[in-house]
Parts: structure tokens; C-alpha cells; sequence
């Protein structure tokens, strides 16, 4: 298969549908590609008990509100379901089960090797998210191959843990979940080198997003002393984590910085003895798969500003902090879509 577009979206995912949603409104011609078998499986595969922070009025795409209370909170599955209703309510072509290979710059357009044939296309959006190589830190020391350990995007369910105590390492908000889930039946603490700030999911009725939203921090400029602060740390949704604290159901540890058998080692000197590990340390970029140079930087990290790469017809979407404190939102999406969007109808 040898296949031409006009703009050709990489991940059928919130960003990939949202920039097809404003690419249905053009003449051009485009298509999205994904490795997924189906549309919302990144959702669907996350652990069981998920559920969003951002009620359903602030997790739709432009164009299609979620059904249901919109001061609700949508499960995993309800999202992927919606993703998938998405892309069929307004017809936004998709090539499933297409996983990319390589990615390379063709004098006056682009090559795409996938592994159901060629694409070449005249712009690129790459819309893969910020979630594609799980992280794991080295840590000194070697650990017991008797303690089971996986990464926060493995786990599903509690019964996938054998029997023992549990020491989740990273406190953002996917691991501050699951060691609320855990400790309602086994011993759990949580690792982390840093203070955890918590944030409660609701103030005075109205949700934390409708805040953000009303006071404009949302849309607070990425480049701004204000996003600089937020960026260091990254605050837990929901009072769960500080009453289980607060309760000692949950003990907190210093940051994990040696193993030895089953024994972990904080920063302060104390030491545990763990059964089970949870790497909560969220992921790394995987670009390896393009082959233009000055798309991405020494560090892996993609080179852009504001999702405009230096390489002309190269774009990204869907990246925390892309242009605004809100780009992470799943409702921040649409004004770096719709940007980019109108910036593509003017450089056609």
C-alpha cells in the first residue's frame, strides 16, 4: 500500500480526533494512523478502577459533549467509548492496527513506513501523547528476583499482586490511586523525593477545572513565570491519599535510593523489607522512530515551539505544556487543535 495525503496525523487518540475534527472542516485530504486495534484501547488497557479528575463537561472534544451528568466523572471505559463514538459521529478517517516504523523527509514531502505499507504525505502531525515508554529509574543495589514489580501502566487490578506488602515508588496522581485502592486490603507505602501537594477535586461544589478555568489559569501562557512554578511539581487531584496518611493506612517513605534482596533503602537511612514494587514514575518519550534530524533533541525530547517544529510541515499535539498550563487537559486540547488548524489553512 502507497497512499498520498495532504496531512497525515500519527495516533488516533484525544489529539489525533481533535485535530481531525478541525481537518474535516478543510479541503484537505488526511487520514489518522494508529497501532491500537481499536479507538480509546490506551484508555481501555489502564487499570480497572480508573476515573477521571475532569468532570465530563471539561473530557469532551470540540464539537460532541459527553453524555450523562456533566458534573460527573467519566470511568476509563467511558471515555474510550466516547473517543470511539467520536471518530464515527463526524467521520474522521482512521487506519487502525498501523503500527509506525519510520518516519523520513522526501525533498517535498514526507515518507511514512508503517507495517501495512507506505504513507507519504505533504505535513506531519504527530499526535503519539506523552504516555509511550514506561520509565523506570535505576536504582543501586539489585533487587530479589522474589519481589514481583511492574511499572503503574501494567497494573490493572489488585488480585494481580501476590500476597505481601506493597511499595508504590512515585507519587503523581496514577500512583496516589492505586495505593488508595490497595490499602483498603494490604499494607502499602508510597516513595517519593519530593513534598506531595494535594489539591482537593472539588471547592465549594464546583470542580477543581471549572476554577482553572474561570480564573484563566488554564490558559496561563507556557511561557510564563506562573507555568515555570507549576511545572515542578505535579499536584494530586482528590483528598483520598491525605486521609489514608493522615489515617496511617498509608505510610509515606523518603525517596527509594538502594535495593539489596527485598530490602529497600530511603534517603533518611530507614529500610523496609517489600514484597511487591509499583513503579509509579511515569514515562519517557520513544521517538526512535524518526529519521529527520532536528526533530527531536539530544535528549529524545521533541523540539518545537508551541508545536510548530523547526523542520517546516512537522507538528506536534497533545503534549503537556505544548502552549498553555491547560494543554494537558483533555478539554485544553481543542485550542492547540484549533490553533493549529488555523495555522495549517494559512501555510496550505
Amino acid at each position: 500500500m502507497n497512499n498520498h495525503v495532504d496531512v497525515l496525523v500519527i495516533g488516533a487518540g484525544q489529539a489525533g480526533l481533535a485535530i481531525g475534527y478541525y481537518l474535516k472542516q478543510t479541503n484537505l485530504t488526511f487520514e489518522l494512523i494508529d497501532a491500537s486495534v481499536r479507538i480509546g484501547d490506551v484508555w481501555r488497557n489502564r487499570y480497572d478502577s480508573l476515573v477521571l479528575f475532569s468532570p465530563r463537561k471539561y473530557s469532551a472534544l470540540p464539537g460532541l459533549a459527553m453524555s450523562g451528568n456533566q458534573k460527573g466523572f467519566p470511568t476509563k471505559d467511558e471515555l474510550a467509548d466516547y473517543l470511539e463514538s467520536y471518530a464515527n459521529y463526524f467521520s474522521i478517517p482512521v487506519s487502525l492496527h498501523t503500527k509506525v516504523e519510520k518516519l523520513e523527509k522526501m525533498d517535498f514531502k514526507f515518507s511514512v513506513k508503517t507495517s501495512k505499507g507506505e504513507w507519504t504525505a505533504n505535513k506531519v502531525v504527530i499526535a503519539t501523547g506523552p504516555f509511550q515508554k514506561p520509565n523506570i529509574p535505576i536504582v543501586k543495589g539489585e533487587l530479589s528476583k522474589s519481589v514481583f514489580q511492574i511499572h503503574s501502566s501494567e497494573y490493572q487490578r489488585p488480585s494481580v499482586l501476590p500476597a505481601g506488602n506493597v511499595l508504590v515508588i512515585g507519587a503523581g496522581n496514577s500512583g496516589s490511586q492505586i495505593v488508595a485502592e490497595l490499602s483498603k486490603n494490604r499494607k502499602v507505602y508510597i516513595s517519593t523525593g519530593h513534598e506531595i501537594v494535594i489539591i482537593p477535586q472539588q471547592i465549594l461544589k464546583k470542580s477543581i477545572f471549572w476554577w482553572l478555568d474561570t480564573f484563566g489559569i488554564s490558559k496561563v501562557p507556557v511561557d510564563s513565570k506562573l507555568a515555570s512554578y507549576l511545572q515542578k511539581t505535579e499536584p494530586v487531584i482528590g483528598m483520598e491519599l491525605k486521609k489514608l496518611i493522615e489515617g496511617r493506612h498509608v505510610q509515606v517513605k523518603e525517596r527509594t535510593v538502594s535495593f539489596q534482596g527485598k530490602e529497600a533503602t530511603f534517603r533518611d537511612g530507614t529500610k523496609l523489607k517489600v514484597d511487591n514494587i509499583i513503579w509509579a514514575t511515569g514515562f519517557q518519550f520513544d521517538y526512535s522512530w524518526i529519521d529527520i534530524p532536528g526533530v527531536v533533541d539530544q535528549q529524545k525530547k521533541p523540539i518545537h515551539y508551541r508545536g510548530i517544529s523547526p523542520i517546516n510541515g512537522i507538528y506536534f499535539l497533545g503534549l503537556p505544556w505544548l502552549s498553555r498550563v491547560g494543554s494537558a487537559q483533555l478539554n485544553g486540547i481543542d485550542y492547540d487543535a484549533k490553533r493549529l488548524y488555523n495555522h495549517l489553512k494559512k501555510v496550505n
